[in-house]
Order: C-alpha cells, then structure tokens, then sequence
C-alpha cells in the first residue's frame, strides 16, 4: 500500500482530496524528472504506480478538484542540460497500467462501450514484453536516418542522433518499400551480459557501479562522446511510429512485420491474441520466462490490434487509450529503519525520509524510503529499529509495505513529528483537511528560499543558462539572491562589489559574462512561464498554460486576480469557470496576490522584465479552436466519450454546463434543460450532423466508408 492509502478514497472530504492531489502533483513530478531526465530513479515502479492509481482515484470521485498540473495529464520530464531540443511531431506519449485480471477485462470493457462494439466481435490485441529501457524515436528523411531523439517530456526530447547512429540494430537507410518520411519508435536497452561486464569495468576503474541495466542504458546513451556510447553494446527494438507519409499496414500486427522487412529488431516474444482469455495466458507464459530473458522487463503492453479503432480511440490526457501495460509484481525484501530525517521543501513542506539499512533487492542497493507525512507514520506505526518489509521494482529506493510487528524490539523509538523547522526553528503548521505539516517561516526560511529561487531559475520556469540548483544554493548563502528580481540586478551590483563574481572560486570572466548574458536573454518571458516560475500552490505547468491562454496578458491577469478577490462577482466566475480550474486552485492564487510582500516581490520583479503575452497554440486554426463547447441529449453517431475526444484535439474546450460564456450547443434527441437554457441565452445550437459538418467528420467517416466498399 502507498502512503495515500492511509484513507481510502470514499472516505476523503473534499479539502483532504485537494491536499492530496496538491502533493501527487508535486511528488510525481518529482519522480518523473529523476527517472525520465536524470536516469536516477527514486522509488521504486511499484510505489510510482500506486501514487499514480491513487491520483487518479482521488480525480474520479472530485472532478472537479482535478489540476491543470495532474500527473493523468503529464508525461515524463524535461531534458538533461548538454543536448539540443528535439521537438516531436507527434507526442510520444506514455501508458496506463494494469495490474490484475479485472483491470484488463476493464480496460477491453471500455474499449467496447468507447467503439460501441457488440460482444461477438472479435477485439484482438498485440501483446509484446515491456521492455525496461529508454524510449526513442528515430525520424527518417527521404528514407535516411536524420534524426534521433529521447522522449523527454513526451512533446519536447533530446537530440541523440550521434549515440543513436552508434546502435547497430538501427538501419541508417530504409528500403525503397518505405515512406519517404517515416518517425520509427522503440526501445533502447542494455542485455544482462553486457550490464554485467559494464559494471565489470567501472568497478576495475575505481567508477560508482550502475544500479541496473535500465540505468546503464540510458546512462550510455546520454554520453555526449558517442564513442563511449559504440562501446556500451546497446540494443534497440522498434514497436511504434510517430508522424510519417502513410503506414504500410493497417494493423499493428502487419505494421510490425513492415518493421521486420526493414531491418529493424522487433520483439521475438510478440504475439497477437484474440481474446482475454489469450492475453492471460500469454501474461503469465512470460511472467515465468521472465528470469531467463537476456534483458529486463517489468510487464507485458497490450495494444489494440486494428489502426482505424486506435484512431478513433484517441488518448486520454497523457496516454492513448488503446493501450495499456500489465505490470508484473514487485520484488520485496526486509531491512531495518536506522533513523528518520526530515526534508523541508520550497513551499515549506516537511518531509520525513527514513534512512534505511542498506539491502539488496533484485541486485539493488536501497536505502532510503519517503514516508511521506505524520500520518502515514502514524497508521504503519513506523518506529525507529523497526523492522520492516520494503518493495521494489527495479529502481532504487524501496516503498515500506509495512512493519514486521514480531521482530519489534524493546527499544524501538516511536518518531515525534517535529513541531518547529529543523533548518530556521520556525513554527510548524498543519491547517485543517491537510496531511502535511508547513513552516512558517516563507521567505526567511532557507530551505524554502532557495527551493523557491531554484523553482524560479528551472528549465521550465526562466530556464536560465548555467544558474541551476547549485549557483542559487551557492550565491543565496553568500547574500547575493534573496528574491527573483535579485537575479536581474546581479550584473548592476557585481560591477561595485567588493568580491566579484569573476574571482569567486570556480569563476573567471567569462563564466561570468556567460552567465550575465544568459539572465539579459531571459528578461522577456511568456506569461505561462511567469506564473508558473511564481511557485504558486497548486498551479504548475498546466494550470500556467490554463491561465495564461485564458488572461492572454500580465495586466489582464493582474487585474483579474485583484478583481476577484471577494471570491464572488464575474471575475470570480470567470476564474472558476476555467477548465481545470476549482475552488482550491483559485483560492490559492487569491491568496497569493492578496499577500503583500508576494505584491511587492512581483513588482520588484517586473522592473526588471518583460512579460509576453500568450499567443495563440500553434496548429489551433480548426473552426472550434479555443470555444466553449456542451454535448447534450443522446448522440447517435458516436459516443460522448469519443465527441469529447474529438473536440478537445480539435482545440475546443469540453464543458458540462451552459453559460453566457458557451460559445455551441451540440443537442441530441432528449436535450433537455440545458438546451432551453442555450436557447434563453441565444447561444449558437447546432444538431450532431450539423456539429461534424463543422468539424468534417461526416465527411471524413463517408470517406472512410467508401475505402471500406472499394477494398
């Protein structure tokens, strides 16, 4: 169980439920950026899977308390400092998880109900093994390799192309049979061997050992010395495209052997199943088989086998909902709780991590484990000297699962949850339907001061060139930064210093006028980037991006959040009224700018840069960009779940109720009050042929019917 599960999700209020999904948000993120970006994972895949469960748990039963920052919306991390950007063509996105029988008869289940597909027909899955790797997409141009690149955060990754190059299993050319422009996705991965006799050879040199071959794999292909990459024997097996010309096949099955037929290694152990009951025994065939495959996976992918169904079944905020992965179980071992720490976070959290004594788990050294809150201690009744059974999945630091209650000695030392700020000796503070407890302290605390900067320099907030954790940690305990707008005057007070920066240890004039440089570079930002880089509670990048293309300017923004401070009147409407955007998360950024030093500091701040207003997202030209949008009555030519689907890709905002600020009225057969209300206010009704007129989908659907005739 994870630490969330401490109450089950029935029983949360709805102030808990935000809390808790305040904390998903940033824990997750956490994670993603240390597996994804810096190949240092912190948990193990089994706790990342329960939090990422729970999260959306906590969004089925509160709707409306889902964050624009949700982990069910994000994929992956930024990317590592050293590599271009590489922008995808199509978003490499990520996938939902299974665990058991009924979650995969579930996720067949509501396949059938999306397409609307009587129980005879045949819905027919590739099954292929997760590979543990790294994720990688490989673009050819005129049918030579151009350009490699890593997922990242699923819309932007890092240029690899050299590293890539070095793979012998990646063919440079595609044969003439192949599309001129072609993205081939797959997996990079280190065999056992070559994990063994790489760790061999780092520890003969004296090197830190790599934790597993997943590590070392995304470890070598980071090197900016391809050499060492050509020297690391990286495999890679192809299993998914991105934007191309045309497929060669209309199924994944016949798309795979397209793959076969140009030279690419494609998962021996893949199959095709028919029907659940084929899926399983095919699970558990490599459930067993698992041990003796030269490489590591942790589970089994099922994807829907024909491509029209996958087009129409779209994706669901970060993962396509035509497939998903059936993890594996997680590998357990016991150790021992030496001590408990306490972490204080940039928004002033208290974190306890016990510090295990180090265990080895499925050829991993652990020894730490978050847990997380006052709460979670006290319902595992984790004392210190415990004993207690940890989990793990392949990654580092373990999850307690619970206390081995009969090897409990005399001694063990119940943990008194601190009741001051071990960095500043502020008071502590819990407030009511919350898990965690805060300092005080704000922006006299160090911890949070430099958390806070460090959140304000990061790739995406400023993402300033060469200022990362370490020179805010370093230039915060010299004085030299206590607020954001220090940053922009750096330059100005460093000519007069007494120490400049130049003859600071690890200094010299150039890495100064670099870094001086790179500030002067990042006085005009975008408004999604401001108010995310603020660190406001409960807003990330999501809600940044939300709030940004709704305000459209810093002013109209700024004036909005003063004029809605009463929390109640238009602009307070108009806040809530923002998809995405509840009570808590409004509440949050109200008190923000009802703080006068978080006033002053934005002031400060704007002296010294400029804020550009958001533009229009590229690619958002379709006739229902950026309108409100509301489905009611029955629709007959597909399901709400697919209508809404294809709105929101169209650039539409989907909502559930009709007010002044709806822009169109899809009404079916049985529309009822919300239809009279569209036609009190004289909003634009249109019926659902008239509504995929407007969006051609009836022309596209006939289209798709003619080809089926002809073929």
């Amino acid at each position: 169980m994870s630490a969330a599960e401490r109450t089950p999700v029935e029983a949360l209020s709805e102030a808990e439920a935000a809390a808790e999904l305040e904390w998903l948000a940033g824990r997750i993120a956490e994670l993603d950026t240390a597996y994804h970006r810096d190949d240092a994972p912190l948990v193990p895949d089994a706790e990342y899977d329960a939090l990422r469960l729970r999260n959306e748990a906590i969004e089925a039963r509160f709707p409306g308390l889902k964050r624009a920052d949700s982990p069910s919306l994000r994929i992956g991390a930024g990317i590592a400092e050293g590599f271009d950007k590489v922008v995808h063509a199509r978003p490499m996105l990520s996938l939902s998880n299974v665990f058991n029988d009924t979650d995969v008869a579930e996720f067949l289940g509501r396949i059938r109900r999306f397409l609307n597909l009587p129980e005879e027909e045949e819905l027919a899955v590739v099954a292929e093994p997760k590979i543990d790797g790294l994720s990688a997409s490989l673009r050819y141009e005129n049918r030579r390799l151009v350009q490699g690149a890593t997922r990242g955060d699923g819309q932007t990754g890092e240029n690899i192309t050299a590293n890539l190059r070095t793979i012998p299993a990646i063919p440079r050319e595609l044969p003439s049979d192949a599309p001129a422009l072609f993205e081939v996705r797959g997996e990079v991965y280190m065999p056992h061997s070559s994990f063994q006799e790489l760790n061999r050879l780092q520890e003969a040199a004296g090197r830190p050992l790599y934790a597993n071959p997943r590590n070392a794999a995304a470890g070598s292909l980071r090197q900016l010395d391809p050499s060492i990459t050509a020297s690391r024997n990286l495999r890679f097996y192809a299993y998914a495209w991105g934007e191309a010309d045309e497929l060669p096949a209309d199924t994944q099955w016949a798309v795979l052997e397209a793959f076969r037929r140009w030279r690419f290694a494609v998962q021996p152990e893949t199959r095709r199943c028919s029907t659940m009951a084929e899926m399983l025994v095919y699970y558990k065939e490599m459930e067993a088989k698992r041990a003796s495959l030269p490489y590591d996976i942790d589970g089994i992918v099922y994807k829907v086998d024909r491509l029209d169904w996958q087009g129409r079944l779209g994706m669901v905020s970060r993962s396509p909902r035509w497939a998903t992965a059936h993890k594996f179980p997680a590998e357990q071992a016991r150790t021992v709780v030496e001590r408990i720490d306490i972490q204080v976070g940039r928004t002033g959290k208290l974190t306890p991590v016990a510090r295990l004594r180090p265990v080895t788990v499925g050829g991993v050294v652990v020894s730490n484990a978050t847990l997380h809150n006052e709460d979670y201690i006290a319902s595992k009744d984790i004392r210190i000297g415990d004993t207690v059974l940890i989990q793990r999945a392949g990654d580092v630091i373990p999850q307690v699962l619970e206390v081995v209650m009969s090897e409990r000695q005399a001694d063990a030392e119940a943990f008194a949850f601190p009741r001051q700020c071990p960095v500043c000796g502020s008071h502590a503070m819990r407030e009511e339907g919350e898990v965690d407890w805060r300092c005080s302290g704000g922006l006299i605390c160090p911890a949070q001061a430099v958390e806070r900067l460090q959140h304000f320099v990061s790739r995406d907030a400023f993402d300033i060139e060469g200022f990362g954790a370490k020179q805010v940690k370093a230039f915060h305990d010299d004085g030299l930064l206590r607020t954001p707008a220090d940053i922009f005057t750096l330059e100005e007070r460093n000519r007069t210093s007494e120490a400049p920066l130049a003859e600071r240890e690890g200094w010299g004039e150039t890495s100064a006028a670099n870094l001086f440089r790179a500030i002067d570079q990042r006085r005009r930002i975008g408004l999604d980037r401001f108010i995310y880089a603020l660190g406001i509670r409960h807003v990330g990048q999501g809600n940044a991006r939300l709030l940004a293309r709704t305000y459209g300017s810093l002013e109209r923004f700024r004036t909005a959040m003063e004029a809605a401070q009463a929390r109640e009147g238009e602009a307070y409407e108009e806040l809530l009224d923002i998809d995405g955007i509840g009570a808590v998360v409004a509440d949050a950024l109200l008190q923000f700018f009802a703080e006068v030093h978080n006033r002053e500091a934005v002031a400060d701040l704007l002296r010294e840069i400029e804020v550009v207003d958001m533009a229009a997202p590229a690619g958002d030209a379709s006739p229902v960009a950026g309108k409100t949008v509301v489905f009611t009555g029955t629709l007959e030519k597909m399901t709400r779940s697919e209508a809404k689907a294809r709105a929101e890709a169209l650039g539409a905002k989907v909502s559930g109720s009709v007010s002044k600020k709806t822009d169109i009225v899809v009404a079916g057969p049985g529309a009822g009050s919300k239809l009279k209300k569209a036609e009190e206010f004289g909003l634009e009704v249109l019926s659902e042929d008239d509504w995929l007129d407007l969006i051609g989908a009836r022309r596209d659907n006939e289209n798709d019917n003619d080809k089926t005739t002809t073929s």
